[in-house]
């Protein structure tokens, strides 16, 4: 589904990735952690072409797209829930879950089908983005991916400053997404979170992948999280 081979990327002079390399299987969730800073985020942006890389090759479904634009690349088959989340203030709700929804499948994510996982969205569809609650802002930033129909869901820090109500229902959607099949690329700060969901789980530290092996193995390895998490 995606293959990230040797990928190095900078923000102008400073080197952030030095050689990263990982692949997510179709149908499966991999988590990417690592303590602050160490560049979980150059990725997903090196990955949806927002910050493409300086060198290395990044496949989706067999294709090249480390110099497309992140346009072409989302048309393809690639959703992105950035972190920070990235409302459009001048759209309202409905607006945010129309733009960007392309028919998809059997039961593809419709605004009728967002709404019913998310109620909060269904609300206040008339509301702007902007006057969201994080927690619902989140729910619309992952809205927004979903209704395009990814094969391959990218969301960063998704469960970043959200209350455990949120948590749980951020849960809940991602439980949906792997009974689905669809293919989920994870950066998560919550380790609780990455090991209930997760499939395998790479470690990036200082820009490098240090460390890769399946969410149960890293449950019992607690030497390992001490090392690279500080847990």
């Amino acid at each position: 589904m995606l293959a990230v081979r040797n990928i190095h990327v900078n923000y102008g002079p400073s080197q952030v990735l030095h050689g990263v390399s990982l692949e997510v299987r179709p149908g499966e969730i991999v988590a990417v952690i690592g303590r602050n800073g160490v560049g979980k985020s150059t990725l997903m942006r090196a990955i949806m072409g927002l910050t493409p890389p300086r060198s290395g090759e990044i496949l989706f479904k067999g294709q090249q797209i480390e110099q497309l634009p992140s346009h072409k690349i989302a048309r393809l088959g690639l959703g992105y829930v950035p972190q920070g989340r990235r409302i459009f203030p001048s759209l309202n709700v409905r607006e945010h879950l129309t733009l960007a929804a392309r028919p998809a499948g059997p039961l593809p994510w419709t605004l009728a089908r967002v709404c019913e996982m998310f109620p909060n969205l269904a609300a206040r569809l008339g509301q702007s983005g902007a006057k969201l609650s994080g927690g619902e802002q989140e729910m619309l930033a992952t809205g927004r991916a979903l209704v395009a129909n990814p094969d391959l869901m990218l969301m960063d820090e998704p469960t970043e400053g959200l209350a455990p109500l949120m948590v749980r229902e951020l849960g809940r959607l991602v439980g949906a997404l792997k009974e689905a099949g669809t293919s989920v690329l994870l950066v998560e700060q919550q380790l609780a979170f990455v090991l209930k969901f997760a499939d395998r789980v790479y470690i990036l530290s200082k820009g490098q992948v240090v460390h890769q092996c399946t969410a149960s193995e890293l449950a019992q390895d607690s030497e390992t999280k001490a090392r690279h998490l500080g847990v």
